[in-house]
């Protein structure tokens, strides 16, 4: 029997507001354990929560970019459930009247557009980090926990999809792209590496053609988008498997282990009854007003597929536009087309070297010393025959270290290009001389030798002669 995936996303994201959800600490990242804590956000006795003004409105502009409905009247409720990493043992999350309701995302897994609806959008706040010890770091063979509550409050929106997508691929597609819109309003980070972006996901699968929902199974752990797909594409086949041998899914909740490219049992799967949802009640309830919606709306930055557009329109080609704003690097291509850069060279400069230089290092595109300016210089030294190719991606690499600007780098290396035909003229009069026999099978017909003769003229001026030059020279001397 052939299956349908059904897949639905929920989707964490660390906002990076300077204090905490409902207190004053602060949500630096990789500070010493347990020192960006309080009596709120420790959960102590007699300690009221107050809510960040910041987030809520981070939380309405995600809302917004996702074509949601904004709710005028939303409440916080108290989610109960045993967190060893929250002392309060309860949750302040949204439960039936979130922030935003409704709304939707366009994205293309290579196939086609497809759209995902979006169930809500919803904040609430983080949990401590639990890091277990012994065993293979998992809670079930630990021999003991350590418990770090400088993550407890921070503020996290969770963006729940409808059950619109149907393969790994897809899944893949939107959380990138979902991604690429935090960050372009830049209310995160969405560093998956450091847990700022979370990705859990329901997938379930029924026959073809049947509208019935299987029984779904929650996969939690997913730490990249690679992870995200490999994880739901073990699943599906895993429960293939079991259905065509005639046995049950069970209702769970399993953990994606990446060294072992499989899902791993954790609990069964709890329903929100399980939760004993009721309102919070030391916080009041959200009002917001048409006002303070259009407010927002009107400062939102442009959103990647809008700039993925006008970027095409530029003559980019789709995929290093795509490239360009999943990997946050569309402001510095804009800034050097601003600033005169040629948008394709740009582009591919963006897309190429840029790229693997922080895939490379693993920096992010913030920590870059080149700037859209200095790349403007950098492609138009390029056009305007200062520096060769190859020169270029040296230039590039003392510049990313900090070596200073593309011409002064240049010039410190010495790579500027020969462009004056007085010095390179002896260069190429020697070439010509020292290979008699490759000069006359040019003239007789053989172009390829061409590219042999102005390689020795590269050669030997260090790679600096303007290989255009350099091959009309040669061209005007064997008298072609």
């Amino acid at each position: 029997m052939s299956y349908e995936a059904v897949i639905g996303i929920e989707t964490h994201v660390e906002l990076q507001t300077a204090s905490k959800m409902f207190c004053g600490c602060p949500t630096d990242f990789g500070a010493e354990p347990n020192t960006n804590v309080c009596p709120v956000c420790l959960g102590l006795p007699g300690a009221l929560p107050v809510p960040n003004e910041r987030a809520i409105e981070w939380t309405v502009a995600l809302g917004i970019a996702l074509g949601c409905e904004i709710s005028q009247h939303s409440v916080f409720h108290r989610k109960n459930y045993f967190y060893a990493d929250l002392p309060k043992n309860y949750q302040i999350s949204q439960f039936d009247l979130p922030l935003c309701v409704g709304g939707h995302l366009e994205v293309d897994p290579g196939s086609g557009v497809r759209r995902v609806g979006i169930t809500r959008v919803h904040l609430e706040e983080d949990t401590g980090k639990s890091t277990h010890l012994g065993g293979g770091g998992r809670i079930h063979d630990a021999e003991g926990a350590l418990i770090d509550f400088n993550r407890s409050g921070i503020p996290l929106l969770e963006v729940v999809t409808e059950p619109d997508i149907r393969s790994p691929e897809e899944a893949r597609a939107y959380a990138q792209e979902l991604r690429a819109i935090v960050l372009a309003l830049g209310i995160s980070d969405a560093r998956l590496e450091e847990g700022s972006l979370r990705f859990d996901a329901n997938v379930s699968l029924r026959p073809e053609g049947a509208d019935e929902l299987g029984i779904k199974v929650e996969v939690k752990n997913m730490n990249s988008l690679r992870s995200l797909q490999r994880a739901l594409a073990f699943e599906i086949e895993r429960q293939t498997a079991l259905l065509d041998k005639g046995e049950a899914i069970d209702q769970e909740t399993r953990h994606w282990d990446e060294e072992a490219g499989r899902t791993e049992p954790g609990r069964s799967k709890e329903e929100s009854s399980d939760y004993r949802y009721f309102p919070e009640p030391d916080l009041v309830p959200i009002q917001t007003n048409p006002e303070a919606v259009e407010r927002i709306r009107g400062a939102l930055p442009e959103l990647p597929a809008l700039r993925r557009a006008r970027h095409i329109a530029l003559g980019v080609e789709p995929a290093a536009a795509a490239t360009m704003a999943s990997a946050g690097l569309a402001a510095m291509f804009d800034d050097a087309v601003s600033a005169g850069a040629d948008p394709r060279a740009a582009a591919n400069w963006v897309t190429g070297e840029i790229t693997a230089h922080l895939n490379r290092t693993g920096d992010d595109p913030s920590d870059l010393v080149m700037d859209g300016r200095g790349l403007a210089e950098l492609v138009g030294m390029i056009g305007g025959g200062e520096l060769s190719s190859t020169a270029a991606k040296e230039v590039l690499i003392g510049v990313l270290a900090g070596e200073g600007s593309p011409r002064e780098v240049a010039a410190a290396k010495d790579l500027m290009q020969i462009s004056d035909e007085s010095a390179i003229v002896s260069e190429v009069d020697a070439v010509i001389e020292t290979h008699p026999d490759e000069v006359a099978r040019m003239k007789d017909g053989d172009e390829r030798l061409a590219g042999f003769l102005v390689g020795q003229v590269m050669k030997a001026t260090g790679g600096r002669a303007d290989p255009r030059l350099v091959d009309r020279l040669i061209r005007e001397r064997v008298g072609l």
